[in-house]
């Protein structure tokens, strides 16, 4: 029986010795950096440039001794942007004992996965959910981004379409999700309050469908003289090409769900001329030149969607747990909301909500078959 107490002795010791400051029962031999997002389908190409994002940063990280002399170990998981299988992976990664996660990309997949990340006191930081409720809710204290909210992006579209182009008549679309539909709802709402053009058509359209020629026809009879679309790129170049090759060439105005070069590859020469929201042109900051040279060096070509968004947002939460001195939830969360870091996207921080203070969006439209930033 004593040899049996001193093995019950010996064993609660080395357990209590691996238990981290938040509750995670997991050595603190490295820092465990969680990427999830799309990796696969459709909508990989918004998910896979986050992954080579957090590749490059901890990479470089840890070529230089790491953070708090500690190896910065990457734990990635597919969530594929389907909001069922987000919780999965949530789940996953936390059962790996990530002290932090880049992800989740879809709005979503990041809603369904929050709360587990929540429960368990995890920082999750997103370089393109850009769902309002996901910080102006409260519900989730432990979310921040690198991207503006939808409400700031539906108000660029809406101003754009009205006083820049002087659409009377708009048709608004989405795709049914939290994102899409989101968003959409932003700009009915600030087209209303506007009062200076009407919505003529509201429709929710089936994601993955093959066919859109009844919502296409919809426009036509509503006399729409202009689209805005809340959605991804796969529906929405569905639609472009439905809609141009009926001859109706009114404008098309969509998100950064859309602002993608798949985009452009599926639409073809009827993406020529569609508008876009997406984040700022920042390539002329010395950081994002170094990062997409870095990537080019790396990976052999151009990064793709999100990829400086998603890189700042690596850089944040590697500077803050430096800051913070250890992998303590409230530590980082004080250090991201009170330090300044220098990113590709300028000099950051976040404010009370998780909102990163001075990031926007800007107009885009697809010239010579590539989007260029509207000044």
């Amino acid at each position: 029986m004593k040899r049996f107490g001193k093995l019950l002795l010996a064993t609660a010791i080395s357990a209590a010795m691996v238990f981290t400051a938040s509750g995670n029962v997991f050595a603190e031999d490295t820092i465990r950096f969680g990427v999830a997002g799309a990796h696969s389908g459709d909508l990989a190409s918004y998910g896979l440039p986050t992954v080579k994002a957090a590749e490059m940063v901890i990479e470089a990280a840890n070529a230089k001794g790491g953070v708090l002399g500690k190896k910065v170990e990457l734990l990635v998981e597919d969530d594929v942007c389907k909001p069922e299988v987000a919780t999965n992976t949530a789940t996953k990664l936390t059962s790996q004992g990530v002290h932090v996660v880049l992800g989740h990309i879809c709005s979503g997949a990041t809603k369904s996965a929050l709360g587990i990340y929540k429960d368990k006191k995890i920082i999750t930081m997103s370089p393109s959910a850009t769902n309002p409720a996901l910080t102006q809710s409260g519900d989730y204290p432990n979310f921040y981004r690198t991207i503006a909210p939808d409400d700031a992006q539906a108000h660029l579209e809406v101003d754009f379409a009205i006083n820049t182009l002087g659409l009377k008549k708009l048709a608004v679309l989405h795709d049914k999700g939290d994102y899409g539909k989101g968003l959409a709802e932003f700009a009915k709402q600030f087209i209303k309050d506007g009062g200076k053009a009407e919505v003529v058509l509201y429709e929710g359209v089936t994601p993955g469908a093959v066919d859109y020629s009844a919502v296409v026809q919809k426009i036509k009879r509503a006399k729409a003289d202009g689209v805005i679309f809340g959605g991804y790129h796969p529906e929405a170049s569905k639609i472009v090409m439905q809609m141009r090759k009926k001859k109706i060439k009114i404008p098309f105005i969509s998100d950064d769900g859309v602002k993608d070069d798949t985009f452009i590859k599926v639409a073809g020469k009827y993406a020529e001329g569609v508008y876009a929201t997406g984040p700022r042109d920042t390539t002329g900051n010395p950081l994002a030149q170094a990062a997409i040279e870095g990537h080019k060096t790396k990976y052999g070509k151009e990064p793709g969607a999100f990829f400086l968004n998603a890189y700042s947002a690596a850089l944040a939460l590697l500077n803050a747990i430096e800051k913070a001195g250890s992998t303590n939830y409230d530590a980082i969360s004080k250090a991201l909301r009170t330090e300044f870091v220098e990113t590709p996207l300028g000099k950051i921080r976040f404010d009370d909500r998780g909102d990163a203070i001075g990031i926007g969006f800007s107009m885009y439209q697809v010239k010579d078959g590539q989007y260029a930033e509207l000044k």
